[in-house]
Order: C-alpha cells, then structure tokens, then sequence
C-alpha cells in the first residue's frame, strides 16, 4: 500500500510538474506576443532624390534593355522592360519625365518587311504544357503586325535598346538604315530601322540629341554571347579587346561613354557589366547524358562504333595517342539511362590524315545549347555526332571566360571615371544560378520555365526577371547618387510581375 501511495504521490508531483510547465511556457508565449505587439513598427525613411537628375532619361543597349524575352520582342514585354520600370519609379518619386519606347504593334512578336516576315524574326515561344513551344503550335497558324517599312512608331525614343546590338553597333552610322539589311554582310539591324531618327544616324547620335540628365548603358553582352550561341564555330566571333573603336572592345567601350560625358553636359548614369553567359538555361538545360538506351540499341551502336574505337588503337601502337586520350575518345553505351554523347571536337589531336575522325563523348564540363533538346530524338548523339555548333567545350568556355573577365574590367574602370553607378550583373546571375535568390517573398533561379527569371528562350529575363534587375539598378543608384529607394520602401514588387504570357494574348 506504501508503494502504491509513494507512486500516486509521485505521479501527482509529476503531473503538477508538466502542468507548470505549460502554464509557464505558455505565459511566457503570451509575453513574447505582448512584447512582438508594443515593439515600434518598422518606420521607413521618406524618399529622397540626392543628387540625382531623372528629369531625362535615356537607355542604350541591347535585347536586355529593350525587354526581349521568349525569343521576340512583344509590346506587354516591352511595357515591362527593365528601363520602362526605372522611369516609372523615377516618374512617380522623383523629378523624371516621360519615357517613350519604340513599342512593337502586337503580342505575336517577330517582324515583316513590307508584308514579309523577316527571316530570322519570328513570333515569340509559348509553353505548351510541357515546355517551350512556337506560338503557332498552340494557336495555329500566325503573322506579325510590326512591318518595319508600313508602320514605325514616331520617335525620340526613351528606350534605345536595340536587340542583336554588340558595343560597336552603337557606334555605327547607318545602322538604322533599311537598305543596309541587304548589304552582305547586313550593316543594319531591323529593330534600329523602326527607331532611327534619319537613315544615317547612330544609336549613340540619336542618344546624345536627347541631352539626357541620366542614361543607362548595357552593352556587350552580344560580343560573347553570339561566340557562345552558336557553339563557338567561329561563325560569329568574340569581340577582340584590341582595336580601334568599332573594332575592339576597350576602344570602343571607352568612345562611348566618353562621348556621352564629353557632350551631355553633367549626365549621370548607371553601367551594368557582362553576365557569365554560360550560365544561363540556354546553356544549362540540355545535360550532358540525356540518352535512354535498351540493350540491342546499346550493342547496336558500340558495333557501329567498333572500327572507330580500333582506328584509336592503331594510333596509339604507332605513339600518335597517349594512352590518356585513348581513353578519352573510346565510345561506348550500356544499357540503362545516362548515355552520354558523342561529338565532334576539334581541340583533340587531329587524325585526319590517317581516316580517324576527332569524335569523343559528352561530359559533364561540356555545354549545349538549347535546341539541342529537340534534336536528341532524332538520334543526334548517337547515330549524329555532334557538330561545334551545339556545343560548348571547356576550352570555348574558357575563351568567354575570359573575355567577359577582360570586359567587365574595362566596363568598371569607366563607372569609376564617370562618377556612373554600377550594376554587377555578373555576380547577380551567378547567384541565381547557384543558389536563388529571394526577393519580394519569392525565390527566382535561372532555372528554364521553372525559374522564373528567365524566359522560354534561355537567354532572356521574364518580366518578373526584369523587374529584379530595376530593383538592383535602383539600389546601385542609391549607393552612388544619395537617393534612397530601397530604405524608403520604393523598390517594385517583383513578385508581382509575370514569368509567362498566354499564348493568347496576342494584341
């Protein structure tokens, strides 16, 4: 009886213990409440302008200024460019004025010439489900609206983005004159035709007429990326750095802000640098063993591959292969998921001569280019091998590497010179392919479709990532001209911009 009493005794005192427990864990979480409701609100500053002169501004650059996205460039894109963002916080806040952008006539995006579509110009990419789709696929047959000969809007225009353009574009007369589409090779850009002030006349010229009190100026992406997207061929290549201006990037870089400065009096601006191209999801989707295989397609090919795989070691016999590269040129497949590819690769050792083509197969330092996807069914990798234009390898990586490296300090030295801000857009995109980023409650990655940064083309921003990159100029702004747009909460929502558009928004 003792012990049952003792054990009672104790379950009480056990009892009376939680009880407490609670009764204290739970005052102290209504003190805590208490405490969270008498602390002072987050009070945010007023806005203030500094030193900085909105009451003008112009934009320069290329496709990620003038709001392409999706492979075209279309109105409600445009209408959420990155600039179009900039002058509506200037417009609303501070002293800026109107902002006038060469805006295209439709949603379907691409260009006509007189009632021709323009080669090379199409309709914008839609998702369709599953992922990037032309828009025609999905709504049926379709033509643009936006002729550059029948109806080009009136300008000056606020926003001179020009996409397609490299820096020495910039510099160019004539660039905007329709005849020169049709020099070989074409010395004018369709999108420059619909904005130039007369036929001979610079994108720089028409820039400087304006007398802007603050500029933008995103230029030289597309002196690596053409050298990226098409592989590294040498179709398109990298802008030297070497060269006058016009030729070579430094030079040419340096004219332009100079003249910006030297006859804009007191203009003020922002300079954003070069992206590490080779991280966006045009290069980053396709990986680099995508291939399914049973086992007779498996036997099937490592027979097709046999004499090849012998050609390899007749040249190793005969001291023309170290035994390295044997190894790194071998083909083989097994059965299973995971094959990688086989492609072409010029930096091997050339046996030629000897009737042994320069194949080896994909690894994960390699690159492809987005339409690649496309092409993997119909047996490219396997039965096709690989052509330089669908492939980035290390050593072509490294080539952009380094010229972005070289760019982006020439690009730095001349915001130091200026007194200009600086958007290091270089280090934002390695973020948001590392890790993410989180912004107005959302996470954005460079993730294709999934993202939300960048669109259906794997090059481009979506709106929402536009909208990211007007906050992070606005906040390079603050840092330079004492204006306070993040600390007085006037950064934009970028949560509330779109990642895509329906297929049938088309007007």
């Amino acid at each position: 009886m003792k012990s049952i009493k003792n054990m009672k005794t104790l379950k009480y005192i056990a009892l009376s213990i939680i009880t407490f427990g609670m009764l204290s864990c739970e005052n102290e979480l209504v003190d805590d409440l208490r405490n969270r409701n008498s602390e002072d609100p987050i009070v945010l500053e007023e806005f203030n302008r500094g030193s900085a002169d909105f009451s003008k501004f112009v934009a320069l650059g290329n496709s990620l200024t003038a709001g392409f996205a999706d492979g075209a460039l279309y109105r409600i894109a445009q209408e959420n460019s990155t600039p179009a963002i900039l002058a509506e916080q200037f417009a609303a806040l501070g002293n800026g004025g109107a902002f006038t952008q060469p805006l295209t006539n439709d949603n379907v995006g691409g260009l006509l010439a007189g009632g021709n579509p323009l080669p090379g110009f199409g309709p914008r990419l839609v998702f369709d489900g599953s992922g990037p789709a032309p828009l025609s696929s999905v709504v049926g047959p379709i033509q643009p609206s936006t002729d550059i000969v029948l109806n080009n809007p009136t300008g000056p225009f606020n926003n001179l983005g020009v996409p397609g353009a490299k820096s020495f574009h910039l510099l160019a007369p004539g660039y905007g004159n329709f005849t020169n589409l049709f020099t070989s090779p074409p010395t004018a850009n369709p999108y420059f035709v619909r904005m130039a002030s007369d036929p001979s006349t610079s994108v720089l010229a028409d820039a400087i007429a304006q007398q802007p009190t603050f500029i933008s100026l995103w230029i030289g992406n597309n002196d690596v990326l053409g050298y990226a997207l098409s592989g590294g061929d040498g179709t398109d290549p990298i802008t030297p750095m070497a060269g006058p201006p016009g030729v070579g990037f430094e030079q040419t870089y340096q004219a332009l802000v100079a003249s910006l400065v030297g006859n804009i009096p007191n203009v003020q601006g922002i300079l954003a640098n070069i992206p590490n191209v080779t991280a966006i999801p045009h290069f980053t989707t396709v990986p680099y063993n995508p291939i399914p295989l049973n086992s007779s397609s498996a036997s099937a090919l490592n027979q097709a591959y046999a004499t090849y795989n012998g050609g390899l070691q007749f040249a190793a016999q005969n001291g023309l292969l170290s035994a390295e590269e044997v190894e790194q040129r071998t083909i083989t497949f097994f059965e299973g998921e995971g094959n990688t590819m086989v492609l072409i690769d010029e930096d091997l050792t050339d046996l030629s001569s000897f009737g042994i083509p320069s194949f080896r197969q994909s690894t994960d330092e390699d690159l492809f280019v987005l339409p690649l996807a496309s092409l993997i069914p119909q047996g490219f990798g396997t039965q096709i091998q690989l052509t330089d234009n669908l492939v980035l390898t290390p050593q072509e990586q490294e080539e952009i590497a380094e010229a972005t490296a070289q760019y982006n300090q020439v690009i730095s030295a001349a915001a130091s010179a200026s007194g200009f801000a600086l958007l290091d857009a270089n280090t934002l995109l390695d973020q948001l392919a590392s890790t993410g980023i989180e912004t107005s409650g959302v996470i954005i990655t460079s993730d294709l479709v999934t993202g939300g940064a960048f669109s259906l083309d794997g090059v481009h921003p979506t709106s929402r990532g536009y909208a990211f990159i007007a906050n992070e100029m606005l906040k390079a702004i603050d840092a330079t001209y004492g204006t306070n747009f993040e600390a007085s909460g006037n950064l934009v929502d970028v949560s509330a911009f779109n990642t895509n558009y329906s297929p049938t928004l088309l007007q």
